[in-house]
């Protein structure tokens, strides 16, 4: 008795391993991603400006504190816990407004994944205006501000005189064809890093 498989033409054979190779390798983010190699990215000063089409981002500042009134993120003194907090100035270059909101929609313009500590790749745990500490401010277009970025860390992860990489990235602006219309950010992918030298206020202004 012959096999199933006997019965059926060889050229089928390649043409169904041709299918899952095409199945497999998208599942992993298609043939280019399959084959990509990571290109290096930029490494720029304190106070240096990184450009994209979306936001101009610039480190200003980073400081360890004990905790931070207003900031958006509570360290619990008795686990140990401290707060990293990055001053950055950010324009908002894009026409619409941007949102600093975790909760924002999917095709609503946010910043507040475009600037993650390296090495940790979280968002913020809180992301406040320094001029009138306004929680997840959103930036009109064109209106450079300064903001507080915190997380929350263990007191022995950063020390006085550290230098500290942040990782900046880049949104690109995409088309809705399928089921949705019109322009938003895709989800931002490292461009640059800026190294700033970290400082330790102590108890700052915690109360």
């Amino acid at each position: 008795m012959r096999k199933a498989s006997d019965r059926v033409p060889t050229k089928w054979f390649a043409t169904i391993g041709t299918t899952l190779f095409v199945v497999v390798t998208a599942a992993f983010g298609g043939l280019n991603a399959v084959a990509a190699v990571d290109e290096p990215v930029p490494t720029i000063a304190t106070g240096v400006v990184h450009e994209s089409a979306q936001l101009n981002i610039t480190v200003q500042r980073a400081v360890l504190i004990d905790s931070l009134r207003g900031a958006g993120a509570f360290p619990d003194r008795d686990k140990g816990e401290r707060l990293l907090v990055l001053l950055v100035e950010i324009e908002n270059r894009w026409h619409a407004p941007a949102s600093g909101s975790m909760f924002a929609g999917l095709l609503e313009p946010t910043y507040h994944r475009n600037v993650v500590i390296d090495g940790m790749g979280t968002v913020a745990d809180g992301i406040v205006r320094e001029d009138d500490q306004t929680l997840n401010p959103t930036l009109q277009p064109r209106v450079p501000a300064v903001l507080a970025f915190s997380w929350v860390v263990p007191a022995d992860a950063y020390r006085d005189g550290q230098t500290l990489t942040v990782l900046l990235k880049d949104a690109e602006l995409l088309e809705g064809q399928m089921l949705f219309h019109g322009e938003y950010w895709s989800a931002p992918e490292p461009a640059a890093r800026a190294q700033v030298t970290i400082e330790d206020v102590g108890a700052g202004a915690s109360q």
